[in-house]
C-alpha cells in the first residue's frame, strides 16, 4: 500500500470518525472568572425593579482574556446588585477566547460556574479548523466544551513535506 493511497483512505474517514466528537478544548484552561466585566455599547436600560440591565447596539463584553459580541445584552445581577451573575446574549453572538472564536445565535453566560451555553447553528474556528453544532457548552474554568446537535468537523491537515 502507497503512502498516498493510505493518506487518501485516513483522509476519507476522518470526517466520519470526527462527526461522534462532542468534547473539544476552547481556549484552554484558567478564565478568571472573577476578573473585572467591562460593557460597551450604543444605549443601556436598567431596571432597578428586577435587578437587570439591557445593553442594545454593538455590545462588547470583554473579562480577561475572553471577549463577547453581541447586538443585545441582559445583565441580570445578584439581588443584592453587588455583581453580575448572568448574562444572556442574543441576535447572533462572537465569543473570542486566546486563538478560537464561537459563533451562535444566542450565548448564555453564567458567571457563578463559568460556564457558557452558545446555541442555534453553532460554528467553532481553531485555526483552519472548524466544527459546528446546534449547542455547545464551554466550561471557562478548565477550557473544555461539550457540543451537541449534529456536530461537523472540518480538520486543515498541513502541508506534506514533497509528498513523502
Amino acid at each position: 500500500m502507497t503512502k498516498a493511497f493510505f493518506a487518501a483512505i485516513c483522509m476519507a474517514l476522518i470526517p466520519a470518525m470526527t462527526l461522534a466528537q462532542s468534547q473539544v478544548s476552547f481556549g484552554g484552561g484558567g478564565q478568571d472568572t472573577s476578573a473585572p466585566v467591562e460593557v460597551t455599547a450604543d444605549s443601556l436600560s436598567v431596571n432597578q425593579s428586577d435587578g437587570t440591565a439591557l445593553y442594545t447596539g454593538n455590545v462588547v463584553i470583554v473579562q480577561g482574556e475572553m471577549r463577547l459580541a453581541a447586538p443585545r445584552v441582559l445583565v441580570i445581577y445578584s439581588e443584592e446588585r453587588s455583581e453580575i451573575t448572568r448574562m444572556e446574549a442574543t441576535g447572533g453572538v462572537i465569543v473570542v477566547r486566546g486563538e478560537e472564536a464561537a459563533e451562535g445565535e444566542r450565548a448564555d453566560y453564567n458567571i457563578d460556574d463559568g460556564q457558557i451555553v452558545m446555541s442555534g447553528n453553532v460554528l467553532v474556528t481553531q485555526g483552519d479548523s472548524a466544527m459546528t453544532s446546534e449547542r455547545m457548552v464551554v466550561n471557562l474554568e478548565d477550557g473544555t466544551a461539550q457540543m451537541s446537535g449534529r456536530v461537523k468537523t472540518v480538520l486543515q491537515q498541513g502541508s506534506q513535506d514533497g509528498g513523502q
